[in-house]
């Protein structure tokens, strides 16, 4: 098979000259491409494809109704990780569920491993001729380390039905306790999509006195709480899963792959974060009681 490889995905329109320049019948992208691509394209772009990846990141509902309906094509959702070669599990044109991201490739083994939370799944280790055998680190040079029995650990919280299709719950680090509740911040960002389809969002988890709490970015203008709070209850979202703030910006960070910069988004959070509570302490100093004030009050204020 012949393979094509352009360096950015964000030139849209040469890529989709690319496509029907080749005629190229696969096609691999992320979320946030796709949709980019097929918002640009014109239905005859997209003739030749028989079959379009997905992966890297969730694939919205808007996203994949748009290819079926402009293009008649089917999303092929699947998920890996680096160190599996990428590939561990795809859906395919007979086994294609949407919300999950396809069963296991043959000869891959997975086991589920029990996490601290109540929440509905494990955490996903993996065994197989793909998996990479060993590590070098640098906290350790020269040295090779061996999987224990060749598992590899993927971080990411899973779930495996009967039929075996996996679902994605999230990372194990994107898991934030709210209000003594486990909480994925990737089934929060997966919520705000749907609320606001066309607009990037992202979740980060910051530090309270009293409980931890989550701040949602969108790009999506006017975006307000009370909105988000009535779509999730009508869809059955627990009182913990809605943010305790809602922030329109800019732009979300990104990642040059087309992920969500995880680390962007909480360093954005918590320097916005950190400059409220300055400004709030300045405005609360102002209002202290001056010398000579009501000495109840002065009294109070030590207090």
């Amino acid at each position: 098979m012949r393979v094509y490889l352009y360096p950015s995905p964000l030139h849209y329109r040469t890529v989709l000259e690319l496509v029907y320049g080749v005629n190229a019948t696969i096609l691999f992208g992320t979320d946030t491409f796709l949709a980019g691509y097929a918002r640009a394209a014109h239905p005859y772009d997209f003739r030749s494809l028989r079959y379009v990846l997905a992966g890297a990141e969730p694939v919205k509902e808007t996203t994949r109704k748009i290819f079926m309906e402009k293009f008649g094509l089917r999303l092929f959702e699947g998920y890996g990780v680096t160190e599996t070669a990428p590939v561990l599990t795809l859906n395919t044109p007979m086994f294609n569920r949407f919300g999950r991201v396809g069963r296991l490739l043959p000869g891959v083994e997975a086991r589920l491993e029990q996490v601290a939370g109540d929440f509905e799944g494990g955490r996903l280790h993996m065994r197989g001729p793909n998996v990479t055998l060993s590590y070098l680190k640098t906290g350790n040079p020269g040295v090779i380390e061996a999987r224990p029995e060749g598992w590899h650990d993927t971080g990411d919280i899973v779930t495996i039905d009967a039929q075996g299709f996996v679902t994605i719950k999230g990372r194990a680090k994107r898991f934030a306790k709210i209000g003594g509740e486990m909480i994925s911040l990737a089934a929060v960002e997966a919520l705000a999509a749907d609320v606001w389809p066309g607009a990037l969002s992202a979740v980060a988890a910051v530090p309270d006195v009293r409980k931890g709490k989550m701040v949602l970015i969108t790009q999506k203008p006017g975006a307000k709480r009370s909105n988000f709070q009535a779509f999730a209850k009508s869809k059955g979202a627990a009182e913990p899963m809605i943010p305790a703030e809602i922030r329109v910006v800019d732009k979300v960070p990104v990642l040059g792959s087309g992920k969500l910069d995880y680390l962007g988004v909480r360093n954005l959070v918590r320097d916005a974060s950190a400059t409220e509570f300055n400004i709030d302490i300045l405005d609360r100093s102002a209002k202290l009681p001056r010398a000579g004030q009501s000495s109840i009050i002065a009294g109070c204020h030590h207090a």
